[in-house]
């Protein structure tokens, strides 16, 4: 006979595989993976919005002064908050009544299901890879807020990101480089790099397709050319550029960097935030069956988003191809 609590064995797979669903996602993903590295995973608990806190302006109380000089202590409203979505993913895993009785013992059953779930995971990682690169417009804007909302190819234009004008609010505007060619690579990317340092906050991630990746080693000076182990022990192949690893993230199945641009990330200011409890969790109610078919279906979910905390130090430069 049929295992008759099929859905709560779906439930219980996904539930006791979440945090390696979780751990997958991460791994699979250069960006994510440097962010959890620094600390920048930060899972938050409830609210209408994401808020992530950015500091604005400096404190116009500071100053030089001498002996009894009286000091400024007015007031300075110098912190504020962008605030972005709760965006949601999910993908169902089902299984019909005919695939029941055909795996009719509990291990045949179990075996099914995680086989199921298996492929529900790594769709989840590359729906996850792919939102990272985009602008949050698609599926009618229920899409995560990639790196192409964060990065605006017209910094100066209109535009509002993380609920902040960035048309009036020029601390909110990212560096955006002009189309560059293997013969300007390298000065475009200095040009970059340079509009991008503050002190010690520099950029230390830079992302490009295969495309990109390949010019760029191609017209490395030899004493640029320096992988980083770190990286590269983490799975990804990386060269340096000044100190900033140089990653490329093309593949199969079209889950990369967009073609034509290289993201320059100071990930000191980018979060990744899911939701501490709907980060590739079973929803409930667990038991969910179809009213005019013979199935069961349980649905892994997802919801959170990509925040940035200061875009000024962030910058994407577009890359032609050509000579």
């Amino acid at each position: 006979m049929a295992f008759p609590n099929v859905t709560d064995i779906i439930a219980t797979t996904i539930e006791n595989r979440s945090r390696k669903v979780a751990d997958n996602v991460t791994k699979n993903n250069a960006i994510l993976t440097r962010l959890e590295t620094k600390g920048k995973k930060k899972p938050f608990s409830g609210g209408r919005l994401i808020y992530q806190e950015l500091s604005f302006s400096e404190n116009a109380n500071a100053g030089w002064y001498s002996g009894y000089d009286l000091l400024p202590v007015s007031a300075q409203d110098v912190i504020s908050a962008a605030q972005y979505d709760i965006k949601q993913a999910a993908c169902p895993v089902t299984i019909s009544g005919l695939e029941q009785l055909q795996n009719a013992g509990k291990e045949q059953m179990i075996d099914l299901i995680e086989s199921r779930i298996s492929v529900a995971e790594s769709t989840m990682a590359n729906l996850i890879a792919g939102g990272l690169y985009s602008d949050g417009t698609a599926a009618g804007g229920k899409q995560i807020d990639g790196l192409a909302a964060a990065l605006s190819a017209a910094p100066s234009g209109a535009g509002v990101y993380g609920g902040i004008d960035q048309a009036v609010w020029t601390f909110w505007r990212n560096y955006f480089g002009s189309s560059a060619t293997a013969n300007t690579l390298l000065v475009t990317l200095n040009t970059a790099w340079s509009n991008l340092v503050r002190g010690m906050d520099r950029p230390d991630l830079i992302m490009t397709d295969a495309v990109g990746w390949s010019k760029y080693v191609a017209v490395l000076q030899a004493n640029q050319r320096f992988t980083d182990t770190k990286t590269a022990g983490a799975g990804f192949p990386s060269v340096k550029f000044m100190d900033a690893d140089v990653v490329l993230d093309g593949g199969i199945g079209g889950f990369s960097a967009p073609a034509g641009t290289f993201w320059f990330l100071n990930t000191n200011y980018i979060h990744y935030r899911p939701h501490s409890a709907r980060e590739f969790v079973p929803l409930n109610p667990n038991k969910r069956y179809s009213i005019n078919q013979d199935a069961e279906v349980q649905i892994m979910a997802w919801a959170g988003n990509l925040c940035t905390s200061n875009r000024s130090l962030q910058g994407r430069v577009a890359y032609t191809g050509t000579t």
